[in-house]
């Protein structure tokens, strides 16, 4: 498959035909918002939460090892945790070497997962740049394959299946909502749709990456603090999904820790979903009114990811 910056639906189409034996076709649950005392409005929620490796990054993950020449010493990546994570499942299940490279941000639930996947692991420095910066180094002296987080297209390709789904399982949605980090799913599901439905962006108060680069017309540096730092602060988007985002992001919704810790607990609260912080603040900024849809408009919400520790059972 041609690695270049074209991220189109037929290559999307033509990665989520690769890599579907990899991965599962998760969920749409419907609801109404009167459930979480608030105005009543019926809502899809798409469940990519259930994932393989807990998160959508496995399908970018696979797209990158399935496509892409492998050498013998294996893949290299840096993650907040949910990348490095999902690089080390496809890794264990296609028989590769990872080395995976974490900041000290990332939450403990993350990294016992990817010793779980029995990859090579190394935490180094405090937030994602710092890993990244190392995951480079090693890459260069060992020869092993970078797999990036979110600024290599077939990553963006991977990612952009979700939106495959999403399109046959909710047909007549006007709009979805999508967090944001580097942008690597967002592009992708942009990329996708192409303008047919309403693509809003959310991202934290404290790790505005898409904000502030559509503000500047290119990528710069943010913010990396709040709760869902280790999978919502890389610094700053991707430069191959911001002229998409630019194209086809129609707006950037921002919600604070609080607005993210009542997503979190209000989907475990009325649907028993787990979620970890990134993967509820697009929940966040419907339910904290940050988003008012239209009276008659169709919205779908996208869950994208359950790695934490947050639920402990007896």
């Amino acid at each position: 498959m041609p690695s270049d910056t074209s991220i189109t639906p037929d290559r999307i189409a033509e990665t989520e035909r690769l890599i579907r034996p990899h991965i599962r076709h998760t969920p749409i649950i419907r609801v109404d918002l009167a459930d979480f005392g608030v105005e009543p409005r019926p809502l899809a929620l798409k469940l990519e939460c259930l994932q393989h490796s807990g998160s959508f990054k496995a399908r970018g993950a696979f797209a990158n090892l399935l496509t892409r020449p492998i050498p013998a010493c294996g893949v290299v990546a840096a993650s907040g945790g949910n990348h490095g994570t999902a690089v080390a499942y496809a890794a264990m299940r296609l028989g590769v070497p990872a080395t995976i490279f974490l900041p000290s941000v990332t939450s403990p639930s993350k990294v016992e997962r990817i010793r779980s996947y029995a990859a090579n692991l190394v935490v180094s420095g405090e937030r994602y740049a710092d890993a990244l910066a190392a995951s480079e180094a090693f890459g260069g002296e060992s020869g092993a394959l970078a797999v990036h987080a979110f600024d290599q297209p077939e990553t963006l390709l991977g990612q952009g299946t979700v939106g495959c789904e999403i399109d046959a399982d909710l047909p007549d949605i006007d709009t979805l909502l999508v967090a944001v980090g580097g942008g690597g799913l967002i592009g992708g599901i942009a990329a996708w749709f192409r303008g047919r439905i309403r693509i809003v962006a959310v991202e934290p108060e404290g790790s505005p990456t898409l904000w502030r680069a559509l503000a500047a017309g290119e990528p710069v540096d943010a913010e990396t603090d709040g709760i869902a730092a280790d999978s919502l602060a890389p610094k700053r988007v991707g430069k191959i999904m911001f002229p998409i985002a630019q194209a086809y992001v129609e707006r950037v919704v921002l919600v604070s820790d609080d607005d993210i810790r009542a997503a979190q607990a209000a989907l475990w609260d009325k649907v028993r979903v787990v979620t970890e912080p990134g993967g509820a603040a697009a929940f966040g900024a419907l339910l904290s009114g940050k988003y008012a849809p239209a009276p008659d408009e169709r919205v779908a919400v996208l869950v994208c990811g359950a790695n934490t520790a947050a639920v402990r059972f007896d």
